[in-house]
């Protein structure tokens, strides 16, 4: 499977709308890059990072729970509370190297269990679902200086199917999408080129089809199938094994072209990709199976997008969140449900790294929100609006006034990043 350009100008005549996206980027000033991973689905955080040390854990999770470290399948030790799921591996390179902050018992300001309007209001940066139609990162893009974005060729790429919410707003973007279809010849394109020559629209947007298809296909030039996941289902589950390796391979793929845009000098500076599949009702499994597979492709494809960086790796800094989390206790069904607090990810060797940042509330029953949750104790937007202010310069007012409304009292998390 390999992008191409056919999607792109299959698209071009559609000008009043960018092309559909999953992934977007856009251009910032300077040579910090950010990428923003979106966990869809609600994420465990109770299982990619286990409080292996809290008295309560064990007896909550049950055949879910991660053991301590030092045994087969354990955590990988973070502190002498915190671990990483087994399958973190490279996560777990990258604390040692410095380069990893964890945060746990984070939260959005969201305390119901509706995936639709939990991610709403992850992407919209308000306290409510539906309260904007634009998205923080967006409205962050609009606020930086004109003249720190005067270098680059356009402020922003999409790559997927459709933009989210995130990077909607009053800041430009543009999109790219990986297509299956058979890649156009040249002779086919030449045409193109020549029948839109005339209308500076559809020429421009050609132009600017094929540069981004020409740095995308650069990313992802000799991406390799992503390795078999020793959680995925036995050889025997037929099309299930299929999809889900393929879906890794595609997921990697996509990494790689995202990792061609950013190392562009005249290109985007900031990326927006997400990933699904975090919602685990059922069959959950520990150290292996559904969940552990899951974050080991998630892990392998953060290792793919730093070795396809380079040097640009050192001023990336990488966060990675999810709407809420899930339930303390083991359901009937040996999964969780929906819950509220988790744990959150900000990697890259922009980052000031090495540990984990929680006020950790325990699990004790008394403890728990609603006596099911993990109770929340540290506002997402505070890693967001000291992410942002440090790493990319936003002004502490456009944090407070537009980019995230009404949060002044939400204090943003200094030292996250390296000066």
């Amino acid at each position: 499977m390999r992008a191409n350009r056919r999607e792109f100008l299959l698209t071009l005549g559609a000008a009043a709308s960018p092309l559909a996206t999953r992934i977007v980027f856009a251009a910032t000033g300077g040579a910090a890059r950010l990428v923003v991973v979106i966990l869809r689905g609600a994420l465990d955080g109770l299982a990619a990072v286990p409080p292996y040390g809290d008295p309560h854990y064990a007896s909550l999770r049950r055949e879910l729970a991660i053991a301590s470290p030092g045994v087969a399948d354990g955590a990988l030790r973070l502190d002498a509370t915190f671990g990483l799921h087994p399958r973190l591996s490279f996560l777990h390179e990258s604390f040692a190297a410095g380069q990893l902050i964890v945060f746990h018992a984070v939260a959005t300001p969201y305390r119901e269990r509706s995936h639709f309007d939990g991610q709403d209001v992850l992407e919209n940066g308000t306290v409510r679902p539906h309260a904007l139609a634009s998205g923080w990162m967006n409205r962050a893009l609009d606020a930086l200086p004109r003249s720190a974005i005067a270098s680059h060729r356009q402020l922003g790429v999409a790559l997927g199917q459709n933009v989210p919410l995130l990077m909607r707003g009053p800041a430009s973007v543009a999109s790219w999408s990986p297509s299956r279809l058979a890649p156009l010849d040249e002779d086919t394109l030449q045409r193109l080129g020549d029948l839109y020559a005339g209308d500076p629209v559809l020429s421009r947007r050609l132009a600017d089809a094929l540069a981004a298809d020409s740095v995308a296909t650069e990313g992802m030039r000799a991406t390799t199938t992503a390795p078999a996941v020793s959680g995925d289902p036995p050889p025997g589950a037929g099309s299930a094994n299929t999809a889900r390796t393929a879906g890794a391979a595609r997921f990697n793929e996509i990494v790689a072209a995202a990792a061609g845009f950013l190392r562009d000098d005249a290109g985007p500076r900031v990326a927006v990709f997400d990933t699904t599949g975090w919602d685990t009702h059922a069959n959950e499994g520990g150290a292996q199976g559904q969940l552990g597979a899951r974050l080991g492709v998630l892990d392998e494809a953060l290792r793919t997008l730093k070795d396809r960086l380079g040097p640009a790796w050192r001023n990336t800094a990488v966060l990675a969140a999810t709407e809420f989390g899930r339930t303390a206790a083991v359901n009937g069904t040996r999964g969780t449900d929906h819950g509220t607090a988790t744990a959150a990810f900000l990697l890259g060797g922009a980052v000031r790294g090495g540990r984990v940042i929680a006020d950790w509330p325990g699990l004790s029953q008394r403890a728990l929100y609603q006596q099911r949750d993990l109770a929340p104790t540290m506002d997402l937007r505070a890693v967001l609006k000291g992410l942002l202010r440090d790493h990319l310069g936003i002004s502490a007012r456009a944090l407070s006034d537009t980019v995230f409304p009404q949060s002044a009292s939400v204090r943003p998390l200094a030292d996250l990043t390296r000066a």
